[in-house]
């Protein structure tokens, strides 16, 4: 087994929290003189969570160090009809994180968007609400989903949220390998069936003042740059559709996930800190996998708590203070060989050490003799 040190800050190796508990006594909220308070929120995205009643989770995540946490529509943790049609229940929301001294910054449903575009199999039944599943059609689930992403939008404007995460799913995403040979005519037609369908969910987006950010993602429309850039085209550059930044689905594949940030800057409206490993020398299996479960020791690559893989964090914060994102950095925690309350810890540590506020002057100003 090849075993990878932990990179500290600036990409120095660190010993720190290697073999034993990161001590939450320093993290949490009543240590606040330890506590670096920096220009963007850390959160928690809940997703991996879900098992956890939302109560419990907040105090854990208070106690961890964070600022707030990114709502999963899943679970306990956040549901959308209730929060589209009753504004008591964001309020409800609202007041409990606000107990443990936590707040919301974006809600997230990635499970019902997948199935918007997708091409519905047995196994989206295991990810989509009983209702929004119905009979099993699949047209129908494909219509239900895009119902419920409306609503989503209605219910992030209820909670105070201005940005949903999640996927769009894709008609063409089985046609990746392009064999037997794809045309282009099928591709057009994939974005096409994209634009179709989420153009309607947009305008509500629109209506209600919410965007909708796309985490590009292996299986999605988006997947890598070119893709991302053509998905905005689809929808004809509207503004209600940009990005949730996770830099951990593009390194692996070989995308420049510093390019990324530069090209769809002002289209990032909500980024995840996620690490990713990948092995330097050939394994038993490659990029997509081998079939092989989350943890194998023959995969070639897997996701890893952060600061313990391979993605850029410095380069990756340094492009997104010059584009100007102001938002959540939310830890979306999965490393299938570590205690996850460890791993939640350290990665709220990791990400406060690192960030920095931007400067708001050229740092040889001070040189300058000029007399003013």
């Amino acid at each position: 087994m090849r075993r990878t040190r932990r990179r500290g800050v600036g990409g120095r190796e660190s010993r720190r929290g290697l073999g034993r508990p990161v001590p939450l006594q320093g993290l949490g909220r009543q240590c606040e003189p330890e506590k670096k308070r920096m220009s963007r929120p850390v959160t928690l995205f809940t997703g991996q969570w879900a098992d956890l009643p939302l109560t419990e989770l907040a105090a854990r995540a208070a106690g961890w160090g964070y600022d707030g946490l990114e709502l999963a529509c899943w679970g306990d943790h956040f549901d959308v009809v209730r929060a589209a049609t009753d504004p008591d229940y964001c309020a409800v929301k609202r007041e409990m994180l606000a107990s443990h001294g936590l707040d919301v910054w974006a809600i997230s449903n990635h499970l019902v968007g997948q199935a918007v575009c997708d091409l519905i199999d047995a196994r989206h039944a295991a990810i989509v609400p009983g209702h929004v599943w119905g009979d099993g059609d699949p047209e129908g689930v494909r219509q239900r989903a895009a119902e419920e992403m409306k609503l989503t939008a209605r219910a992030a404007a209820n909670l105070g949220v201005p940005v949903v995460n999640g996927f769009t799913g894709s008609s063409i995403w089985q046609m990746l390998y392009a064999f037997p040979p794809v045309s282009n005519e099928q591709i057009h037609a994939g974005f096409a069936d994209f634009a179709a369908r989420w153009h309607p969910i947009l305008d509500v987006f629109d209506e209600v003042g919410v965007r909708f950010a796309l985490e590009v993602h292996p299986t999605e429309i988006a997947f890598d740059i070119v893709t991302a850039e053509r998905a905005i085209e689809a929808l004809g550059d509207r503004e209600a559709f940009g990005f949730n930044y996770d830099p951990s689905h593009l390194v692996y594949q070989g995308v420049d996930c510093i390019e990324f940030i530069q090209r769809f800057g002002s289209r990032i409206y909500h980024a995840h800190m996620k690490d990713v490993w990948w092995s330097d020398v050939p394994m038993r299996s490659g990029v997509f996998g081998g079939h092989l479960p989350f943890g194998h020791r023959d995969r070639y690559w897997d996701f890893r708590s952060l600061g313990r893989g391979h993605v850029p964090f410095e380069e990756v914060l340094r492009a997104l203070n010059d584009v100007g994102y102001e938002g959540p950095l939310s830890v979306e925690w999965e490393d299938a060989g570590m205690d996850r309350e460890h791993g939640a810890a350290e990665a709220c540590e990791f990400v406060r050490e690192l960030d920095f506020p931007p400067s708001s002057t050229a740092f040889d100003a001070a040189f300058s003799t000029k007399d003013t």
